[in-house]
């Protein structure tokens, strides 16, 4: 029979640092100003915890006025990063791999660590730009001024530029319309590119405790959390209401999973002999009252979800069907409550959507190729947008490889730590579905996130149980030495380009900014505005009184045909008697271009001759942008 061996831990793993205040008898004694007293005190974990986090600190602060994001070129915000930024990212890893030598008895090294690598990837914007981050997401913010202005929903209005689906799931709008009202802020758009560092740092401890079910191994968890982090680069965290809906699915997955063991269901899972020295025994059963209760618990919190975001709720049931296949978490009561109330939701207020997407499945079933592109249609150009599409690729690779070694290498881990692998792959049946508007590629890799970041870190936090170890475990010990802060590095340098890579498609100038409202505040009621793409700031104000049209949203080829007249073409999709107006900022042609909708000075020439046809009459001419009025009797 196998003998049981401890779990390893980083006192087992590790010796322990010298006691500081030691007598000169003693190891690594002497008095305060002997060399053995301040070489003792930089191998504590506290001093080397409290170092990194500082110096990090103090080149974060010197590298942030010196970032030139007014002047972003190709490369988006990468070659605009001082070199100290960069620097201070590497002293963030050095000291979180240094932390986890002591991630049991001091875990919160670790939890420092991440929430300041947290901070120093994703701040940056928060405290730098002077509009939101991503243009669109102003929509977002023009739902709340609404919902505020109006104080109603109209979940029946047919609104313009895709506008209904947010009436009639308005969780994330009203959420924020009370928090406009309680902070007495403007409005949402003031603390809006806060929204990845606040859904970040509240996501943690979920992880902490999803990983904690499985793994009691704090070295591998806090790797998971850091790996999880560096991997979330698809932007899907911002001020939106998915963000918000990902953290609620992402706790009521910990809770079942902590709270819903079936008794008699773990088995040989509760044998230490039989599991991975870094696994956990399963938790507690609970019994059929205990879980009832915990169903009646869940209900609010499923429920919030259904009222935030169409697509959360399906993957929130698709993972709660792929824990009913394993015996351990079979509960078909909590699924029918989280389909009831998917259900209701979507023939109640989500009602117009709902029927309108169930008409389109046909034609999207089965398509795997166009359900799992990016994007509208069009290819990815340019220098900064051609690395960020790589880096993407080469991200997505790392992490399943990474994680589908220790499937395959750590069978015992793998097998107590199932209902979450299940959980992670539970989504991607998904492509056959439908392309959720070029984004179905990034949601799922998004919902398997965890489960993969998971498996990745157990990949290169190998557990090495006992105290004598042979040749062939010293040497695996030197290796995931080595290997664990490399490839923590290789994921840093993936990240980079992945979320900044396409950076100049995402800020906009203020004075863009103020000459799209302008022009929109000034249009009459029932007015069409029509754009190249509704990528740009300020797109959808007044959403509820206009009516948009984004002419280039589109595959290429159709766009090199309406530019060989796009006076024209516009004419003949505008209504007659109807008051137009074409708005062509700096925004729309750094998107089209590197979205690849435009062909190479496709954009130019548009505003050329548009600007030059006796169709439209300029309003507005800026470096920056054009404002055009439709003016049909000028034939």
């Amino acid at each position: 029979m196998q003998q049981h061996v401890p779990v390893p831990t980083a006192e087992s793993s590790v010796p322990p640092a010298p006691d500081p205040a030691a007598g000169p008898g003693r190891p690594g004694g002497g008095t305060d100003g002997e060399p053995g007293s301040w070489r003792t005190a930089l191998r504590r974990p506290r001093t080397l915890g409290l170092l990194t986090l500082l110096l990090a600190a103090a080149l974060w602060l010197y590298a942030l006025p010196r970032i030139g994001f007014r002047e972003m070129g190709d490369y988006g915000l990468l070659d605009r990063l001082p070199a100290a930024y960069y620097l201070s990212l590497l002293v963030l890893t050095a000291g979180f791999v240094l932390s986890l030598r002591r991630a049991a008895t001091a875990p919160w090294w670790p939890t420092a660590h991440c929430a300041a690598m947290l901070f120093a990837l994703k701040a940056p914007p928060a405290v730098l730009y002077d509009e939101v981050r991503y243009p669109w997401a102003s929509k977002h913010d023009a739902v709340v001024n609404t919902l505020l202005a109006n104080g109603e929903l109209r979940p029946g209005a047919a609104l313009s530029g895709n506008m209904s689906a947010y009436d009639q799931w308005p969780g994330f709008f009203t959420l924020n319309g009370g928090l406009v009202r309680a902070f007495g802020v403007e409005s949402a758009a003031t603390y809006a590119n806060w929204a990845p560092i606040v859904f970040g740092l509240l996501m943690m401890p979920v992880l902490v405790l999803i990983y904690r079910t499985f793994c009691r191994d704090w070295r591998l968890v806090w790797t998971a959390v850091w790996i999880f982090q560096l991997a979330n680069w698809v932007g899907q965290d911002y001020f939106a209401p998915q963000g918000l809906a990902y953290l609620l699915h992402l706790t009521v997955i910990a809770v079942v999973l902590r709270h819903f063991v079936r008794p008699g269901s773990a088995g040989r899972l509760r044998d230490r002999t039989f599991l991975d020295p870094a696994a956990a025994t399963v938790p507690p059963p609970t019994g059929t009252r205990q879980r009832a209760i915990c169903v009646a618990v869940l209900a609010p919190l499923i429920a919030a979800v259904n009222a935030t975001h169409q697509l959360t709720p399906v993957m929130l049931c698709i993972c709660l069907l792929a824990l009913n296949l394993t015996r351990r978490y079979r509960n078909l009561g909590l699924l029918a409550v989280a389909g009831l109330l998917m259900l209701t939701w979507d023939l109640t207020m989500g009602r117009p959507l709902f029927v309108e997407t169930l008409s389109t499945l046909k034609e999207s079933l089965g398509e795997l190729t166009q359900n799992s592109r990016a994007g509208y249609a069009g290819q990815l150009t340019g220098p900064g947008p051609e690395l960020a599409g790589t880096a993407n690729v080469l991200m997505v690779l790392a992490i399943v490889v990474l994680a589908g070694s220790a499937v395959v290498l750590r069978r015992r881990l793998t097998r107590s730590a199932l209902p979450l692998l299940l959980v992670s792959v539970a989504p991607v049946p998904l492509f056959v579905v439908n392309d959720y508007g070029g984004e179905m590629l990034f949601r799922v890799y998004l919902f398997g996130l965890p489960g993969g970041a998971f498996f990745a870190a157990a990949a290169l936090v190998p557990a090495f149980a006992g105290t004598h170890r042979g040749r062939a475990k010293v040497l695996r010990h030197r290796a995931a030495a080595v290997a664990l802060p490399a490839v923590l590095l290789v994921l840093l340098a993936g990240f980079l380009p992945s979320y900044y890579g396409k950076e100049k498609m995402y800020y906009t100038p203020p004075a863009e900014t103020a000459m799209v409202t302008r022009t929109l505040d000034n249009a009459p009621e029932g007015s069409l505005i029509l754009a190249t793409t509704g990528s740009f700031p300020q797109a959808l104000h007044r959403y509820d009184s206009l009516e948009h049209w984004y002419f280039a949203e589109q595959e290429l080829p159709e766009n090199e045909k309406m530019l060989k007249d796009p006076a024209g073409y516009l004419a003949e999709g505008i209504p007659p008697g109807t008051t137009a107006y074409v708005i062509l900022t700096r925004t729309q042609d750094t998107y089209t271009a590197g979205e690849g909708l435009l062909p190479a000075d496709g954009f130019e020439s548009l505003r050329t001759r548009l600007s030059a046809s006796p169709l439209f009459r300029t309003v507005e001419s800026h470096p920056y942008g054009v404002v055009l009025e439709y003016r049909p009797a000028t034939r």
